[in-house]
């Protein structure tokens, strides 16, 4: 059967407390287990109802105890976030396999072309473009000159040219054909 009273004492450290029925009986033990789970922690002077029942003890206490303006349904929790992915052995031994036949095919295609012979470069080789290309215009030092080639043809076609300074056939060598 059902019963009202008042929370007349609590200690909250231990988590039980007695109420004074409305009847004005001796005080009924109540624990905290009897109290609805979620709710706010019990204080005194709360109105409250509850039932009663024999303690393991033979003692009468609150069970099932209710507040007036608090529902009794408990408070929906919140849903827990999916469990994190686990990594197996075999995605791990997959991602390692797949990122090492990556790294040889890279290689493989990165990997310079064994050369058959070694060609050494000619010490002087001097590209004469065609005479057409070239005209004596009456340019004759090495600054007015564009390229080696330029110069190699005004050296040995035009007349007055100052660009072979030691005399050995080679023009502007300091800044063209060098």
């Amino acid at each position: 059967m059902r019963t009202h009273g008042t929370l007349s004492k609590w200690n909250d450290d231990r988590g039980f407390g007695f109420i004074t029925p409305a009847q004005g009986s001796d005080g009924i033990f109540v624990h905290i287990s009897s109290f609805p789970p979620g709710g706010p922690r019990p204080t005194v002077g709360e109105l409250i109802s509850f039932e009663t029942q024999a303690g393991p003890d033979g003692k009468t206490r609150a069970v099932r105890v209710m507040r007036p303006g608090v529902s009794g349904k408990r408070p929906q929790r919140h849903r827990a976030p999916p469990a994190r992915r686990r990594i197996s052995l075999a995605g791990v031994v997959t991602a390692a396999a797949i990122a090492a036949i990556a790294m040889y095919g890279y290689r493989e295609f990165n990997k310079p072309t064994p050369v058959d012979r070694v060609v050494e470069p000619a010490a002087h080789v001097v590209a004469t473009p065609p005479v057409a290309s070239f005209k004596c215009d009456g340019r004759t030092t090495c600054s007015q000159m564009t390229s080696c080639a330029e110069a190699t043809y005004f050296l040995q076609h035009c007349p007055n040219t100052t660009m072979d300074g030691n005399g050995d056939g080679e023009p502007c060598e300091k800044q063209w054909c060098n």
